[in-house]
């Protein structure tokens, strides 16, 4: 079965023309991938500052220190 009119894909691909969607957009999606991706990034970043920042103001410091200075 085929959605796109060819019975068989032995044919010159060359003539066939995109095989694939959104052909001519690959600079656009490549941009618009590394920003999500920077973005994303950005928003782990903030979070895990402030979730972290959280963290540091939970306990007695000294029972922490003395803690960490036995291992």
């Amino acid at each position: 079965m085929s959605t796109i009119g060819y019975e068989t894909w032995a044919v010159d691909l060359a003539e066939v023309g995109a095989v694939y969607p959104f052909q001519g957009h690959e600079f656009l999606m490549t941009l618009l991938g590394v920003a999500f991706w920077i973005g994303w990034h950005r928003i782990q970043f903030v979070r895990e500052g402030r979730h972290l920042d959280k963290a540091r103001h939970i306990g007695d410091p000294d029972k922490i220190t003395k803690a960490l200075e036995r291992y």
